[in-house]
């Protein structure tokens, strides 16, 4: 009898495809995955180590997995972020963690189960499917990593220590993965890399995201939607492309950290405040919408340095906004800066942000009152007893929802909805009749 296999996974959407690639390598070995952890045989949790509140989910995650080794749990496996940065610190402080694999170690799993077991390796027989991967994400949509590492080494990120440098994936690879997504049900493909702007400058020698965009608009995907762009590389011709290619969102996440050229600076940024001006009104004019994250109380982010960075949301009130704490990583350049924040100030600033972007989002959402919006069926709120979807200009989980009344809905299918309020960040409507 095959043994059962849960695995837990935390943190972005990028670790999400590493699970994704680990349950394909798992369902090949001939391991039942199973959602119900207590009574999964072997526990997997693939880790996210960005900051202290990651790593402190992480712990809490784990402990927890450890108490289900006095139940159905034989055996306990760390993967990822947390335990290729902090290996050897763990194997001492969690003697109860049967194995830790590393961030580029996910293609040993089952040698490594096998090894737990003192049995005769059995490395998983990939099958000839084109697709490598169990996908976890409802089936109308799927994320595709067209990179991994980074090369920018902003003073406060972990990532290129943990990651490593910038490696892009082949376009004939994506493309290839891209269409047995397609044949899978897929149809939004979201691009996630570390950067995807500086998408096949290792390979290439310089940026190709363009290429790989006109490329995968080719294969039988319907949407196409890019995350993690940096500002100083978003070029006329990206904006073109997302602006005039109907297979492209018009949607483009682009995460500013900082609007104080002096912040910046110190964080190692390549943009000014200036230049993040100027791209915010293009993509504005080309009626394009932006997703951005900002980061308060990095060190000598004096009262005055902050309000620049609140004046710039006010002004270019960008459609959606995450906001974080910035917090201090050992071995990281920033963490050896005079002037650091104090939690309380921190908090204040992010609450003040916050308040500020639902402020904009709310009078966004009064505009559209009226108005009729494509929006894509995904869930249904049981609480409010109504259907639950999104606009192109909205990706999954982290956006601005459109709940609607209707007759009959399928998910991943598209509808008109009337939107007759709103409810804070969120949209409310009916379907309009056919």
């Amino acid at each position: 009898m095959s043994r059962s296999v849960g695995v837990i996974t935390l943190g972005c959407d990028k670790n999400r495809i590493d699970t994704e690639n680990m349950l394909y390598r798992l369902r090949c070995g001939g391991y039942d995955i199973t959602n119900d952890y207590p009574s999964a045989q072997i526990l997997i949790v693939n880790t996210c180590a960005f900051i202290e509140s990651a790593r402190k989910e992480a712990i809490d995650v784990i402990l927890a997995a450890i108490g289900h080794k006095s139940q159905a749990c034989e055996k306990l496996i760390i993967t990822g972020c947390l335990p290729q940065k902090y290996g050897s610190e763990l194997r001492k402080e969690l003697p109860e963690v049967d194995y830790f694999l590393g961030t580029n170690e996910y293609e040993r799993i089952c040698d490594v189960i096998s090894e737990l077991y003192g049995e005769t390796s059995t490395s998983a027989e990939l099958t000839n499917e084109p697709l490598q991967r169990t996908i976890t994400t409802p089936i109308h949509y799927a994320y595709l990593k067209i990179a991994d590492g980074c090369d920018n080494h902003c003073t406060f990120c972990t990532i290129p220590s943990i990651r490593g440098k910038y490696r892009s994936v082949p376009i004939e690879s994506l493309v290839k993965e891209s269409m047995a997504l397609a044949e899978q049900g897929v149809k939004e493909l979201i691009l996630v890399a570390q950067d995807v702007t500086r998408y096949g400058s290792d390979l290439y020698g310089e940026s190709r995201l363009v290429e790989l965009v006109r490329r995968l608009s080719k294969t039988d995907i319907s949407m196409i939607r890019l995350m993690y762009c940096y500002p100083e590389l978003v070029t006329d011709e990206l904006i073109e492309e997302i602006a005039d290619n109907p297979k492209v969102a018009n949607y483009i996440d682009i995460p500013i950290q900082h609007a104080d050229d002096a912040i910046l600076k110190l964080m190692n940024r390549r943009s000014d405040k200036q230049s993040i001006q100027t791209l915010f009104a293009k993509l504005k004019e080309r009626k394009i919408a932006v997703r951005t994250t900002v980061m308060v109380g990095f060190p000598q982010e004096t009262e005055e340095r902050f309000r620049t960075l609140y004046d710039f949301i006010a002004q270019t009130a960008p459609e959606h906004v995450g906001v974080f704490a910035y917090s201090k990583e050992d071995g990281t350049p920033s963490a050896r800066l005079d002037g650091h924040v104090s939690k309380k100030v921190k908090t204040a600033r992010v609450n003040a942000i916050g308040k500020l972007h639902l402020q904009n989002r709310e009078q966004l959402n009064r505009a559209l009152i009226g108005k009729t919006l494509k929006v894509i069926y995904e869930d249904i709120d049981y609480d409010k007893n109504l259907f639950v979807g999104r606009t192109e200009y909205d990706a999954p989980d982290i956006d601005t929802k459109v709940y609607f009344t209707a007759d009959f809905v399928e998910v991943g299918e598209c509808y008109y909805i009337k939107i007759t309020d709103y409810n804070g960040y969120d949209l409310i409507g009916e379907k309009c009749p056919v």
